[in-house]
């Protein structure tokens, strides 16, 4: 594994890093919208900070200046945020105008938004009502932070996230169809950690049939993701758990589109390319990434068509000797991580 050694920060840095450390408390609670956290500087002092800490509530610009006490310090200060404040109305008001009135001076910057409703318009109000606008510090940190966000307004699909675990000699599960476990406890519940953090999760009908997955967060405390799955001639029985009431479930289809109480069912040509017409759904839904965790079959698919951008894969002590051979996968190593006796690493698509 690589080490990348950071290079010593100047304060613009270390006020940009609290802003991004801020941002990551709202992981799995503010989607669709970007995460982003706000520091305001008076004379080298931290006189305010905020998060965006759910979707619909008052943005990180706004908690900051909330948790500001004395207001007329405002116009001497300084504030830090790791994306571009916003310009437009939406869910709350624009905190672009919200600077400007508070008649803040200065505003540094990390990322730029590129949703089309903002793409620039917030620096561009900014600077002419007068505030000096400092952009791009930290901003491959910045970016790599709300690159779901990012993935989804540029590439108009949700950020993939491929997940899955193998044996030490490379095998996904046995021959023969069962359930079987291969990662230890610590490791299961990072899993679960990690379905509240993503909007949706998808399987493939083979792993409905042969592990019945729950896709729930049953581990960890937090809202459970929604579930999709492909059920190309609609013959998964009623009774897998995918379909039960735990959380809403999506099923891709050749025959018809309707909805019940949790499952809806959305119909698609088979004789046109499947997983685009998927990601344009879970886009038209706002759904900013999803976690696929298989089978072996649906993640070859995302492999081979290069629609993935992140892979968390967990390699066990195990040996199976046979059985369904894990994906294999190309990406530039991230990170990796001792779970115990599991090994996670986690790689980019560097081709993208």
């Amino acid at each position: 594994m690589e080490f990348l050694f950071s290079l010593p920060m100047n304060r613009d840095e270390q006020y940009m890093q609290r802003c991004l450390d801020l941002a990551l408390q709202g992981l799995g609670n503010v989607a669709p919208n970007p995460m982003v956290g706000c520091v305001i500087v008076h004379e080298g002092k931290i006189i305010g900070e905020g998060y965006h800490q759910q979707y619909g509530t008052p943005h990180a610009e706004v908690n900051a200046i909330n948790a500001v006490r004395d207001e007329s310090l405002l116009k001497n200060a300084t504030l830090y945020v790791n994306l571009e404040p916003c310009a437009h109305f939406g869910k709350t008001p624009p905190c672009a105008r919200l600077i400007v009135s508070k008649n803040i001076q200065k505003v540094v910057i990390g990322s730029y938004d590129p949703n089309p409703k903002v793409a620039g318009k917030g620096i561009q109000l900014l600077r002419e009502n007068g505030v000096e606008v400092v952009t791009e510090i930290l901003k491959p940190k910045a970016d790599f932070l709300n690159r779901r966000f990012l993935t989804f307004h540029t590439q108009h699909r949700p950020y993939i996230i491929l997940k899955w675990a193998q044996s030490k000699d490379g095998f996904l599960a046995p021959a023969t169809p069962q359930p079987y476990w291969l990662t230890n406890e610590s490791s299961k519940k990072l899993v679960h950690k990690w379905r509240t953090e993503e909007p949706a999760i998808m399987v493939g009908s083979n792993t409905v049939v042969a592990d019945d997955p729950e896709l729930t967060a049953r581990l960890w405390a937090g809202k459970n993701p929604l579930r999709v799955t492909i059920d190309r001639q609609l013959t998964l029985p009623a009774s897998k758990k995918i379909f039960n009431s735990s959380a809403p479930t999506l099923v891709f289809n050749r025959d018809r589109t309707s909805k019940n109480a949790t499952t809806e069912y959305i119909k698609i040509d088979f004789s046109e390319p499947v997983l685009p017409q998927i990601m344009h759904e879970l886009y038209q839904r706002n759904i900013l990434s999803m976690v696929v965790e298989g089978g072996v079959a649906t993640l070859n698919s995302f492999i081979q068509e290069k629609r993935w951008d992140e892979a968390r894969i967990f390699t066990t002590e195990h040996l199976l000797l046979a059985g369904l051979k894990a994906p294999a996968i190309h990406g530039a190593t991230l990170s990796e991580l001792a779970i115990e006796k599991d090994r996670l690493t986690v790689l980019i698509n560097s081709n993208l």
